[in-house]
């Protein structure tokens, strides 16, 4: 099977998308080779690229960008030379990797399929609802066992194969509802009301807190809207908490479950492998 045939039966697999012109396709290779087996993961890393070579594979799918700018395009094209891009782009041409990315289509999915394996990967699919927001992100949800803020860090920490969590909140403390909820941005996923004020949507995730849920776990995050009133609501003695476990961590799960399906659409003709991406920060902490 070609490289390109896979691909386009991993398009069939989705919605279709009209006069698409974003993010996802081919970054590098030739897709008309024959391919010798696909891996997955979140993002295409050196590390990344160096392991689907050490298991014979020449596609690597992946859900974030090769080379280092939000619209991801098949090469670098700054008007300044970047070195890490070319020996990148070197190891791909040596070893004959062929980066297919799956970012918009995978989340046009219903359910998300992004989500649906971090949900399932994290044990919490049998217990999620999926919420739309006035903000275009939709919620997942989450009922889980009563447990505390700091074994719930642990938890998601071994889960996804973290080397640590930064959050906010009383590690003692007693929850049982959390959400994931968007990047928490200034402009991103606003709207206006009728009366032409702004519905901002970290507001709307402090309504949530309020009325729904003790934890939340967002993609992104600036600090002075809801990160700050969680902050307070600690100080003043409340359950609320966040995990700010990063973007890339936040979506890791996803691949994984890419894995599964993908194997289903080459009906296992071919070796498909996941690869995790690995937390991408250390932690240093003071001396005590």
């Amino acid at each position: 099977m070609k490289i390109r045939e896979v691909i386009d039966s991993i398009l069939a697999y989705h919605p279709h998308l009209p006069d698409y012109r974003g993010c996802d396709g081919f970054k590098c290779g030739n897709p008309d080779a024959e391919c010798t087996g696909i891996v997955t993961a979140l993002v295409p890393t050196v590390d990344v690229i160096r392991k689907t070579a050490a298991l014979g594979a020449n596609l690597l799918i992946v859900h974030e960008p090769t080379f280092y700018t939000s619209m991801d395009g098949a090469g670098w094209f700054e008007d300044f030379p970047n070195s890490v891009y070319e020996e990148k782009q070197a190891l791909l041409d040596k070893y004959g990797i062929v980066i297919w990315r799956d970012h918009d289509h995978m989340h046009a999915h219903q359910p998300d399929g992004i989500f649906t394996g971090v949900l399932k990967y994290l044990g919490w699919d049998k217990n999620v609802t999926v919420e739309g927001s006035d903000g275009g992100f939709s919620h997942f949800l989450v009922e889980i066992p009563e447990t505390t803020v700091g074994e719930l860090c642990a938890y998601v920490m071994e889960k996804v194969g973290m080397n640590g969590v930064r959050y906010i909140g009383d590690p003692q403390a007693k929850v049982s509802r959390l959400a994931f909820v968007g990047h928490l941005f200034p402009s991103p996923f606003v709207k206006r009301r009728s009366d032409g004020s702004v519905l901002e949507y970290s507001v709307q995730i402090i309504k949530l807190l309020e009325e729904r849920v003790d934890v939340i776990l967002p993609g992104e995050i600036i600090e002075w809207t809801v990160v700050s009133y969680i902050r307070d609501a600690v100080e003043l003695g409340k359950a609320k908490a966040m995990l700010n476990i990063g973007h890339f961590n936040w979506e890791e799960l996803g691949m994984k479950y890419a894995r599964e399906w993908i194997s289903d659409l080459v009906e296992n003709s071919l070796p498909v492998t996941y690869v995790p991406t690995g937390d991408m920060y250390r932690f240093a902490l003071p001396e005590r």
